[in-house]
Order: structure tokens, then sequence, then C-alpha cells
């Protein structure tokens, strides 16, 4: 199952190159792990939207974040991977940077 997220994206800003930003995110599941593949970027405006798609998957499943194709982050989508990765999920293939970023945000708390 994949799902795509386009931020601000419009019509007129295709035509005039300007780039869009986009989230791809790819399911996959065996057993009672469930692994979301990421990639693109993070912004603050699809945490509220992954968050959703995380708790859809209920209390059942080990939810795993692979980060390799993750190319940009920002504060927000930060915290908001150290939260999960607090509350049992595991981040595989985490860029050194969000790591790093993590926990500096981690220590802030």
């Amino acid at each position: 199952m994949t799902y795509d997220w386009r931020l601000h994206c419009t019509p007129r800003g295709e035509r005039s190159g300007i780039k869009k930003s986009m989230l791809r995110i790819e399911r996959s599941a065996n057993g009672d792990i469930v692994v979301f593949t990421l990639s693109g970027r993070i912004k603050a405006g699809d945490v509220a939207e992954l968050q959703t798609l995380f708790e859809s998957e209920g209390q059942d499943h080990h939810l795993v974040l692979d980060l390799k194709e993750v190319k940009l982050v920002d504060r927000d989508a930060v915290r908001f991977l150290a939260r999960g990765e607090a509350e049992g999920a595991t981040l595989k293939n985490c860029p050194v940077y969000i790591r790093e970023w993590i926990v500096k945000e981690r220590d802030r708390t």
C-alpha cells in the first residue's frame, strides 16, 4: 500500500517549475511488524497525518519507520520521530543528521 502526500502543490506551481514538497509512504507488513518506508521530506504539516496513520495500526503491531530515503525534516518532524521511538517504534536506516538531531532534542527535555 502506498500513500502520497503532496504539499503546496498547485497547477500554477507545476507549470512554473517550482518544486513541490512530497512525502511518500509505503506500508508493508509481516506478522505483527508493520514497516512504513518514508521518502522525501517530512514537515510539520505531515506530522498529524503520520500520527493518524500510525494510530490506525493499533497497539497489536510493532511499527518500524524506514527513513533511508528521507532527505529533509524540520523540528516538528524530528520531535515526532523522537516521540515515536520513545513509545516503542523502531527507526530503521535513520540518517546520521536526523539521529543527532533527535539526541539533541531529547537532551533539551
